[in-house]
């Protein structure tokens, strides 16, 4: 199976993302990350999507969204035509025989330290999601208490944008 992200610009209106969700569902994708924000406009909304599918059956469904009278414009992500980012925030056990260990690996990925205590450690990571994922197995070697990531944003690197191919 192949991973996709793509970015579907919406009219901002109730029940919008439960429209677009559930063609995923119907379909049987599986999403993996879902973001949704306003524009620079409150007059759209910008939902990425990761998912997991075989190439024939994604075009059908980008097909399919383009069907439903809220989505304006759908574009399509790749390592090579956009930049994406992730977040993560991770708590880690404040335990005194491994805690330059972990310094060292959070330093090394560019980790940022949000919070600490005498019982735990709190980083935020903002990167590519094969970096974040890196990083987490890394930590899994100590004792990771939780974690909470966004999902992926993504921006083309042309100059053009999404609003500039709406299907209205």
């Amino acid at each position: 199976m192949n991973r996709y992200t793509i970015a579907v610009l919406v009219k901002n209106h109730f029940g919008v993302l439960n429209r677009v969700t559930s063609m995923f569902r119907r379909r049987q994708f599986n999403i993996n990350a879902l973001t949704v924000s306003e524009t620079e406009t409150s007059e759209f909304s910008r939902i990425t999507v990761v998912f997991s599918g075989e190439k024939e059956a994604k075009e059908q469904l980008i097909n399919q969204l383009y069907k439903l009278p809220d989505v304006c414009s759908i574009k399509e992500f790749t390592e090579d035509n956009s930049v994406n980012c992730e977040m993560l925030l991770i708590k880690m056990k404040n335990q005194a025989e491994y805690r330059e260990d972990i310094r060292n690996a959070a330093e090394a990925f560019g980790a940022v330290t949000v919070d600490y205590s005498k019982e735990y450690i709190m980083y935020r990571l903002s990167d590519t999601t094969r970096r974040i994922d890196d990083f987490i197995n890394l930590m899994r070697d100590y004792t990771i208490l939780e974690i909470c990531r966004t999902g992926s944003v993504s921006l083309e690197k042309a100059s053009t944008t999404i609003r500039q191919v709406i299907n209205l």
